[in-house]
């Protein structure tokens, strides 16, 4: 009878049980992914630089900042990427539409990126950021990109604008091969020569 009891027990678990759904609750990487690219120019922790500066100095302070960069597309768990030591950085498979990009350096724990209106499959080239806490500024917001591969033999304005960091940026329509780069860290301009200062 006792095991009678336990089998009918068993069985009522079983069937009160939940059945496994075969829809994972995971997010999934979007079908129309950007890729964000650009690189940053330096980064303002608000310490003071020292007082003689040589190109070399100056390469190596920025080196060994970049390289304790992190990078980051919030709430996107499929995205893939990195700074370079140059101070280039990639994220490739990055949601369209509106994304929020959050660099994190020594001195600097949370800089954002907020990009909005991306349309998909676009190409967002971001050059000369400078890293501050809480946020980013860029040396020269018309030199922001976002470029859409078309069948077109020269870039063509599209009537889509796309806000990045807070500045409007009208949407490209470019040639198919010029976008063969979009998977590549772009190259940042080589750091030119300081001016010295003695106090």
């Amino acid at each position: 009878m006792r095991t009678a009891f336990v089998l009918a027990a068993s069985l009522l678990l079983l069937a009160c049980g939940e059945t496994p759904t075969a829809t994972p609750t995971a997010e999934r990487p979007s079908r129309e992914p950007i890729s964000v690219r650009g690189w940053i120019a330096d980064i303002d922790n608000g310490k003071s630089s020292p007082v003689f500066r040589t190109v070399e100095t100056e390469a190596a302070r920025r080196a060994q900042a970049f390289q304790e960069t992190n990078v980051w597309v919030e709430n996107a768990a499929y995205v893939s990427g990195g700074v370079a030591e140059t101070g280039a950085f990639i994220l490739l498979d990055v949601p369209p539409g509106k994304a929020s990009i959050q660099f994190s350096a020594t001195g600097v724990p949370n800089a954002t990126v907020l990009l909005e209106n991306v349309p998909g499959n676009a190409d967002v080239i971001i050059p000369g950021l400078i890293l501050k806490p809480g946020g980013v500024s860029i040396e020269d917001p018309k030199a922001i990109q976002v470029r859409l591969a078309a069948n077109v033999s020269k870039p063509v304005k599209t009537n889509l604008t796309a806000k990045v960091a807070g500045h409007d940026v009208t949407v490209m329509q470019v040639p198919i091969n010029t976008m063969i780069d979009r998977r590549d860290f772009p190259n940042p301009p080589t750091v030119s020569a300081p001016v010295a200062t003695v106090k």
